[in-house]
């Protein structure tokens, strides 16, 4: 019999030991090897160069501008995203008229195409857009905003932002709505503000939420590539061109698939360390891990 259970939970199992091995194992260890060859689709070559696609690597003078451009993204759109998140979550949790259309309207951008979602925000951000227009209306004139880099930059991050801030929303309010209404109680009770209440009381109890967030928001904006690759191509110049984007161009419109190896590794580490490193210190403040 205990055979026999054994049996059964390895094949319960085995469809997702599967799946990692096909789609995250082998995939990742193939990259490892392309990284030290150059392989060429056209010519038909594939080369063994040893360490010199991680050579160039340390040498691209674009490699500096570009983790600039992807610090800028992913640090302007966590903070974006999560704070306004937050906000609407707190907004929303509340029993009033018309909250469910709220709910659902601020969560609807989750559940369309994503291309479809840029290519509309990037007929807005036009010269002529619509943007343009309101901003005309009250006797501002608007930039160029996918054209100029700033203002490009903060496109991309307010496109994205819009369209997945519904999701860590969601999340949040149903972490607001499983905070102890007594603990609330008696922090009002004892003469509490609102502001203290949800400084000392709701922001340790929704902790667990918070860190699940930040980690999907973090690793989400460095994967960030249909919006880009619509929007900007990564220009102008390459002040909106981010590391995942780099890799496309480097291994797919030039045909480096080695130098795309090395990027691709590189974002992994880079998500691994993140990652890694929100785990650690959730022992600082997320409130069950004490």
């Amino acid at each position: 019999m205990q055979q026999r259970d054994a049996v059964t939970g390895y094949l319960f199992i085995a469809p997702q030991v599967l799946g990692i091995l096909a789609f995250v194992i082998v995939p990742l260890a193939l990259v490892v090897y392309f990284s030290f060859h150059e392989w060429n689709v056209l010519a038909g070559t594939f080369t063994f160069v040893g360490a010199e696609n991680f050579e160039r690597f340390l040498t691209d003078k674009n490699i500096a501008p570009v983790m600039q451009s992807t610090a800028v993204f992913s640090i302007s759109l966590v903070i974006a995203n999560i704070t306004l998140a937050l906000l609407l979550a707190v907004l929303l949790n509340r029993t009033m008229r018309g909250v469910t259309f709220f709910r659902t309207l601020f969560f609807s951008p989750v559940v369309v195409s994503l291309v479809a979602w840029t290519i509309v925000w990037g007929f807005l951000f036009q010269d002529n857009g619509g943007i343009n227009g309101m901003l005309q209306v009250i006797g501002i004139e608007g930039p160029n905003w996918l054209r100029e880099g700033p203002t490009a930059m903060a496109s991309v991050v307010i496109v994205q932002v819009f369209k997945n801030v519904g999701l860590n929303m969601v999340l949040f309010l149903a972490a607001l709505q499983g905070v102890p209404q007594e603990l609330q109680e008696a922090a009002r009770v004892d003469g509490a503000n609102p502001r203290t209440v949800f400084r000392y009381i709701t922001i340790p109890m929704i902790s667990p939420t918070i860190l699940l967030t930040f980690i999907i928001t973090i690793v989400g904006s460095l994967q960030v590539f249909a919006q880009i690759a619509v929007l900007t191509q990564g220009g102008p110049g390459i002040s909106t061109t981010v590391l995942i984007y780099y890799l496309f161009q480097q291994a797919f419109l030039f045909g480096q698939f080695g130098y795309g190896s090395v990027l691709s590794l590189v974002l992994f580490i880079i998500v691994l360390i993140l990652t890694i490193v929100q785990w650690q210190l959730r022992k600082k403040w997320v409130f069950y891990e004490n």
